[in-house]
């Protein structure tokens, strides 16, 4: 039980940034990072407001799939394993496709 409930805080700790990035940044007038650090934006994206918007919802999604993540550990260990696997790769490819997607849209 304790490695259920491990994994499950686990999961809503990873969910908690991505959270806080779409619930406070959507409004803000820089444009949303995907990598840390990344400076280019400003001049890359021309609509701001639109841009966080999409990155906002992609963020959501992000912070979806890891609460969801977490009741699968809560549920069956196994398949929370499964889960958080597919989240840190296919999860996060997928992520990164869209991103591109948003970035080409709004430049």
């Amino acid at each position: 039980m304790v490695g259920r409930i491990v994994g499950l805080i686990a999961c809503f700790m990873s969910a908690l940034p991505f959270f806080i990035i779409s619930f406070y940044d959507k409004d803000s007038k820089e444009p949303i990072n995907f990598w840390s650090g990344d400076t280019t934006l400003k001049s890359k994206v021309r609509n701001v407001q639109g841009y966080n918007k999409e990155m906002a919802l992609l963020y959501k999604k992000c912070s979806i799939a890891f609460l969801v993540t977490g009741t699968g550990f809560l549920i069956m260990p196994v398949t929370g394993v499964i889960m958080a696997c597919l989240d840190c790769t296919a999860g996060i490819y997928l992520a990164y496709r869209k991103y591109k997607k948003i970035l080409n849209l709004y430049s």
